[in-house]
């Protein structure tokens, strides 16, 4: 079903959802919105623009892998109370469909990157695990929150579901979500501003988690240590990584949170240059990592730290 609404300032993009029994979905009186967000970035943008009316669930954990989830009975259990599902989509969520059957037809699925001009790279086999592809995106990078212009295209979507789901706060969602496009446009300008400086435009990280930010930014990466999540490199692998930093003068290799560091330190010693932590993820109580638009700026000062 395609969903969308005109509002005195835009047209919220079309959704298309995979709706089934819609009407269940709808709150009782002076209950919340029951929704589930598959990864944090997400259901921040839930929670801006769904604010009092709206109780988010987070998937996967602060700290987890997206790329590596389990979804066990117990979280099962826990957001079995979700009437709308927001999902990346592009292969990051491989066991979306044991979800959406688990609650018997009762679920919104809200695919985020449809309409997104997905990046597909040989060498970006996002939702793998062991060699065993999860979905026919296999090949899509799903890290299209990155780029600040493209989340607010999610944003979009986000206010057209909750409308959908709960048009008695119709005008309550669509202000909210009005005010958020603004602060991320600050956002984006910001970001624009400070990569245009600078002086280093290459850079090494862990996996292509920063593809949308690199082409929405002007920069361009010069070494990925794991095109595949789990995979380690090769010593060849290794050897042109370094290669790599030490021809276009990078100054750090960007290792994650969310993987094991080891092999970023050991390509690091060898160039001679340091590590330091990009954030893709975020988390509730992360210091400078609380929300979608503090973690963007903390990886805009850990880029300006290794890249003016």
């Amino acid at each position: 079903m395609l969903i969308g609404r005109k509002t005195k300032n835009y047209y919220f993009l079309p959704v298309f959802v995979f709706l089934y029994t819609a009407f269940s979905a709808l709150p009782c009186f002076g209950e919340k919105l029951q929704v589930a967000a598959s990864i944090f970035p997400v259901a921040d943008m839930v929670k801006q623009v769904g604010g009092d009316y709206v109780e988010v669930i987070t998937v996967i954990p602060p700290g987890a892998s997206p790329h590596t989830f389990e979804l066990k009975p117990g979280v099962l259990k826990k957001i079995s109370s979700a009437r709308v599902f927001f999902m990346i989509g592009a292969g990051l969520e491989y066991w979306n469909e044991k979800f959406v059957k688990s609650h018997g037809g009762k679920l919104i699925k809200i695919v985020l990157s449809d309409g997104v001009d997905l990046i597909h790279e040989k060498e970006h086999h996002h939702g793998e695990k062991a060699g065993k592809p999860h979905s026919e995106d296999t090949f899509a990078n799903p890290h299209i929150w990155l780029d600040v212009e493209i989340a607010k295209s999610m944003v979009k979507k986000i206010a057209a579901a909750l409308v959908f789901a709960d048009k008695k706060h119709a005008d309550y969602y669509e202000e909210r979500c009005n005010k958020y496009l603004s602060e991320l446009d600050r956002l984006d300008r910001e970001i624009y501003a400070g990569a245009g400086k600078f002086k280093i435009k290459k850079y090494v990280t862990f996996h292509p988690a920063w593809d949308y930010f690199a082409r929405r930014y002007g920069l361009e990466s010069a070494g990925v240590i794991e095109s595949v999540p789990g995979k380690s490199p090769t010593p060849l692998d290794i050897k042109i990584i370094v290669g790599n930093i030490k021809k276009h003068g990078v100054r750090a290799v960007f290792a994650e949170p969310q993987f094991n560091p080891k092999v970023a330190e050991v390509i690091a010693k060898e160039a001679g240059v340091k590590v330091l932590m990009l954030d893709p993820m975020g988390g509730p109580g992360i210091k400078d990592r609380g929300n979608y638009i503090d973690l963007m700026k903390y990886n805009l000062a850990v880029l300006q730290e290794a890249m003016l």
